[in-house]
């Protein structure tokens, strides 16, 4: 069996042999859509009937903001396009419900303020969270304290992660702002100001097209291995990745996660404009960012739907091959991010100026949604028409599964527990370890014996085998050599001298944990600390003082550090 990943967070396996991996068939069993007060899953066996399985009507009230999702067992997770809400624009929602498969609504959450406004895409993840992207409110003044030249209000984007709580309430776990991770080269006099904006791609340049709807983020995806979540702009013409297993203080900062950079930006392709750097822009009018999951042809790859891409009346699917180094993305300095352009292109048979998704399924076929139009089409890896359906009617984005995925229930998500170097994954019906991001070749056990430490990930099936799901990543620091190794040689501590605030690099630890204890010159313990960013001396007296760095099961090693103020 083959498996499909959803453009948000859920795996499911299609039911097609290994030989029709690339063949001009088409695959699956359902196409889910929604059209105003109305989603629709139709069976899509009949290319020219296309029954209709399931119909989800809705109040008129609360029509489909944007963007509708399956996830396993048949739970449909809808935007909302509600009334009343402080920020005008489009497609601005403000609210996302959960449905069961009955019609029952099962979460109804608002989240819309003076301040912020959810809008236009959500990504359920697998541990019943949900992704939402949000407009944020910022004032004239505070855009000029950030060094914009806009001399109005603007509206940055953010990413905020819910956990619902009640029939109504959900609490934010996490959190990501546009806002912490802004450069200039106007005003010298500010922090945020760098007189070469192509040598921060990590960073977004509040004066590039600045406008109070500024980024218009338009999609939002998940990747589960990697921890990490892909973005699309609409009017930077660039799609992003930033860190998710950073906290919401490191997704603030510059530092933590396991890209060891905390929020700032991983990688971004499309346009090089935006950061300064040469090149072509690839896209034009972007939308649905996502990876293309496993067990489909070119897996990994990251996809943009690029309204513009072809002409100014044809609309493709664009996909890059991204230069990928563990958590990070490799770039040469003062250059832009690589591909020079896109790896892979489908045409989408048509053109639509605004929305619009893509798909990519096990047996290599692409289905597209041409938005404005109401058409869905899909196309086998040649770029045959397989089948078609019009929606009749204005429709975001369009997906396809098959019946198992819809009518069972995902496992329960794993869980590693860690003895001595052994790694072993609650029960299921299949296994497959990674390490940092890799898989693992042959390791398809329930348990894993370690070799290197890093952040693992196992990913398992239940015995109906429809659906992959991933356990949060554990890292495993065990290996002794390589502990002290990493630990040592590693960590960077500057500056030594210092004059109170000791800044410790650990951008090279991918995934490490590490403790810190700070003993005054008689050896004094005056502090100790986690995976910390920095250690404060200021308070204390000029003298050595010793840092003791710990892996959690050894003591490595010990910094000595002088201070002098």
């Amino acid at each position: 069996m083959k498996n499909f990943y959803l453009k948000c967070c859920f795996l499911f396996l299609a039911l097609t042999s290994s030989a029709g991996l690339v063949n001009a068939q088409q695959w699956g069993d359902y196409t889910l859509y929604s059209t105003g007060a109305t989603t629709v899953l139709v069976d899509t066996g009949d290319a020219t009937a296309a029954k209709i399985v399931k119909t989800w009507t809705h109040a008129s009230t609360e029509k489909t903001g944007y963007s509708s999702y399956l996830a396993p067992g048949g739970i449909l997770w809808r935007t909302v396009s509600r009334t009343g809400n402080s920020f005008s624009g489009g497609p601005n929602t403000g609210q996302v419900q959960k449905v069961a498969y009955d019609g029952t609504i099962l979460w109804n959450y608002v989240y819309s303020t003076t301040q912020y406004c959810m809008h236009h895409d959500i990504c359920p993840m697998p541990n019943g969270n949900v992704l939402l992207i949000a407009y944020e409110l910022k004032t004239a003044a505070e855009v000029e304290a950030a060094g914009g030249t806009l001399g109005n209000i603007m509206w940055p984007d953010k990413i905020v992660e819910v956990k619902p709580t009640g029939a109504t309430t959900g609490d934010v776990v996490w959190e990501w702002h546009t806002w912490d991770h802004l450069v200039q080269d106007k005003d010298p006099s500010l922090a945020n100001y760098q007189s070469s904006i192509v040598d921060h791609p990590e960073l977004l340049n509040i004066n590039y097209k600045p406008a109070k709807d500024w980024q218009h983020m338009n999609g939002v995806s998940y990747n589960p291995i990697l921890d990490q979540v892909t973005f699309t702009s609409h009017n930077h013409n660039e799609v992003y990745v930033i860190d998710h297993s950073t906290t919401t203080a490191e997704a603030a900062s510059h530092k933590g996660g396991n890209s060891g950079k905390g929020g700032d930006l991983l990688y971004r392709w499309g346009n090089p404009l935006a950061y300064g750097a040469s090149g072509t822009k690839i896209l034009n009018v972007t939308h649905d960012a996502h990876w293309i999951p496993e067990g489909c042809p070119n897996a990994g790859y990251l996809v943009a739907y690029n309204n513009q891409g072809i002409s100014s009346s044809a609309s493709c699917a664009d996909m890059i091959e991204t230069p990928i180094d563990g958590y990070t993305y490799k770039i040469t300095p003062g250059a832009a991010y690589a591909p020079a352009t896109y790896t892979k292109r489908q045409a989408s048979g048509g053109y639509n100026s605004n929305m619009g998704s893509s798909q990519q399924l096990p047996n290599g076929n692409t289905l597209i949604c041409i938005a404005t139009s109401g058409t869905i089409n899909e196309f086998s890896p040649t770029g045959t028409k397989l089948w078609t359906r019009s929606m009749g009617g204005n429709c975001a984005k369009a997906f396809r599964y098959n019946k198992c995925y819809v009518e069972n229930a995902p496992p329960a998500i794993p869980a590693i527990t860690i003895n001595g170097s052994v790694l072993s994954s609650t029960a299921a019906t299949t296994y497959q370890w990674y390490c940092n991001g890799v898989l693992i070749s042959g390791a398809t056990g329930q348990t894993y014996t370690a070799t290197k430490n890093g952040k693992y990930v196992v990913r398992i099936t239940d015995s109906k085998g429809c659906v992959y799901m991933y356990s949060p990543g554990v890292a495993y620091n065990g290996a002794t050599d390589i502990a002290v190794n990493e630990l040592e040689q590693k960590l960077g501590f500057y500056p030594n001298p210092t004059s109170g605030i000791v800044t410790i690099d650990n951008t090279q630890l991918y995934g490490a944990n590490y403790e810190i204890r700070v003993f005054d010159p008689i050896g004094k313990l005056i502090d100790a600390k986690k995976n910390a960013n920095q250690i404060d001396l200021s308070a204390y007296e000029n003298g050595i003082y010793f840092l003791q760095v710990s892996d959690g099961i050894h003591t490595t090693f010990t910094k000595r550090i002088s201070l002098v103020k």
